[in-house]
């Protein structure tokens, strides 16, 4: 029987596929244009800056893994706990849940407010509410009130939180049911030497004055404490100055109290301007631990009911991690990433942004990556996505718990290796 050969090379035809093939892997090797040579190099240098108390991950839009050290290893994630803490509020709040704060008026004529953990009351908002309130005051012919009652009983008091260094920074505040202005006073001296506000839009209350002399400083900010009621106290006083500015006489004083719904009238119910998107977008920009809390609260109040209290929230991220993400293996004490005592692996963060993709663009952006970062006394963590130069999104994650190194020169191999 008569063989088939290849015209050009008298071969068998067999046997020039088996060379088309052989030559075809040579000019792939050989080219010019090696992008897997160059992933595979980057990658492997990324290896070589992971220590053994450090992890990083990377997968693509599919989830196939592409790279993984010590992604099992429970470590320190610092800030990028906030995107767990963002994603339990998005499930047991709702992403369009907005905060409320209620008004009500009882029978001897007091004003009583009911704090639900608004994260975002500040002075501009306080005084759009305070001008509502005017004028529901007067539809309702009341002329004046006696006492400002204060119901802060939807979270717990106080709620502690492991690893807060009490720093004079907002961020740093201490958390509540109601609280207004992060729970600080921003302060400078005047041309006469006398203490002011550094804010125009909030007023500097003789209920502030005597603690910031006590501080002895010329300028700069202090945060209240939850000692003697000092958060809920200068949310009151605050609303006491806007009223009164209104033109509301308030014949009475400051003080804590309950809101009693059978007895007590509502006047009014605010709800925040602020959608929880928007909070979050604001929380992940600012890494702001104090909104990260009132979230992780709040969410374990919705979901086990009030009072809200810290373990309630940490009880609710747990059951998230597990039902949603499928994740047991999880140690959490808090929401915002201060605490040490947090710990969670590459992989689960990894998982925790496979949930989060779909709400990256609230995560800070430059250039081809969304990013949080966290950063504590010899911790640096970075969690995120980037897309390449075809559009495709990869999730990676990188904890480095070693003294004295940072995520900067891992970065830039994972930002190479993904063009």
């Amino acid at each position: 029987m008569q063989k088939k050969f290849s015209a050009k090379y008298n071969l068998p035809v067999p046997a020039a596929y088996t060379l088309c093939i052989v030559l075809l892997i040579v000019c792939i090797l050989f080219s010019p244009w090696q992008p897997k040579k160059v992933y595979a190099a980057n990658l492997y240098d990324i290896n070589t800056l992971i220590g053994k108390r450090d992890s990083a991950f990377i997968a693509d839009h599919r989830g196939k893994i592409v790279f993984s050290k010590n992604a099992d290893k429970q470590l320190v994630p610092a800030s990028t706990l906030k995107l767990l803490t963002s994603l339990v509020a998005l499930n047991y709040l709702g992403r369009d849940y907005r905060f409320t704060t209620e008004f009500y008026i009882d029978k001897q004529s007091n004003l009583k407010i009911k704090g639900y953990g608004d994260p975002l009351l500040i002075s501009e908002i306080i005084d759009e509410i305070s001008d509502i309130l005017g004028k529901k005051l007067a539809d309702s012919e009341i002329s004046s009130i006696n006492d400002i009652v204060l119901d802060d009983s939807y979270f717990t008091s106080p709620i502690i939180i492991p690893g807060n260094s009490f720093s004079p920074e907002p961020y740093d505040a201490p958390n509540g049911a109601l609280c207004a202005n992060f729970n600080t006073i921003n302060f400078e001296r005047g041309p006469d030497g006398s203490y002011i506000s550094a804010e125009p839009q909030t007023p500097l209350l003789p209920f502030a004055l005597k603690k910031i002399k006590d501080a002895s400083l010329n300028k700069g900010r202090i945060v209240l404490s939850k000692e003697k009621d000092e958060i809920t106290l200068y949310a009151g006083h605050l609303f006491f100055y806007f009223l009164k500015n209104k033109g509301i006489n308030c014949n009475g004083r400051v003080r804590l109290g309950g809101v009693h719904k059978e007895n007590d009238r509502l006047i009014y119910k605010h709800i925040s301007k602020f959608s929880l998107q928007q909070i979050i977008s604001k929380l992940l920009r600012y890494s702001n631990n104090f909104m990260a809390n009132q979230l992780l609260v709040a969410s374990g109040a919705k979901l086990f009911g009030s009072p809200g209290s810290l373990e309630k929230g940490v009880a609710a991220a747990a059951r998230y991690a597990k039902d949603v993400l499928k994740i047991e293996e999880i140690c959490l004490v808090e929401g915002s990433g201060l605490s040490r005592k947090n710990h969670i692996s590459a992989k689960m963060l990894g998982r925790t942004l496979e949930e989060f993709e779909e709400h990256r663009i609230l995560m800070r952006h430059m250039g081809r990556e969304f990013y949080k970062t966290g950063t504590l006394k010899d911790i640096a963590t970075r969690a995120g996505y980037i897309e390449n130069n075809k559009g495709e999104l990869y999730r990676f994650v990188v904890m480095i718990n070693t003294p004295g190194k940072s995520t900067q020169n891992i970065m830039s191999k994972i930002l190479k290796s993904l063009n």
